[in-house]
């Protein structure tokens, strides 16, 4: 798993980028920014949980530690791929509504799911 963390939101984005560790290993991590466009917003750019570990809230608590960091933005921003369904439910789960499908986010035929939730 660590070998899927781009260094660069740690160097440059410390404050909102996260790993959660167990037994000396990474086994979680949240790399998100404040959002320099749009002062009241903050997006969470990419997270990932061992399957091993999953369902002992170690994704839940990722999020938590980047709400309290981005406060007080009022809106957190995140997208997954339509397909992908535990994803999806994950958000939900946590608060996050879906604001829409865009079927070219990512290029032509490469829909997400845009979420958002308020904090």
């Amino acid at each position: 798993m660590a070998a899927m963390l781009p260094k660069l939101f740690f160097v440059h984005f410390r404050d909102t980028s996260f790993v959660a560790e167990e037994d000396d290993r990474v086994v979680g991590f949240l790399c998100g920014f404040r959002s320099q466009t749009y002062p009241d917003e903050a997006y969470v750019h990419f997270v990932g949980v061992d399957p091993a570990v999953r369902a002992r809230g170690v994704g839940r608590a990722l999020y938590e530690r980047f709400f309290e960091a981005v406060a007080p933005r009022t809106v957190v921003r995140a997208v997954t791929s339509p397909v992908n369904e535990r994803s999806v439910a994950f958000h939900r789960a946590l608060g996050f509504e879906v604001d829409r499908i865009d079927e070219d986010y990512d290029g032509r035929g490469e829909a997400r799911v845009l979420l958002s939730r308020r904090i």
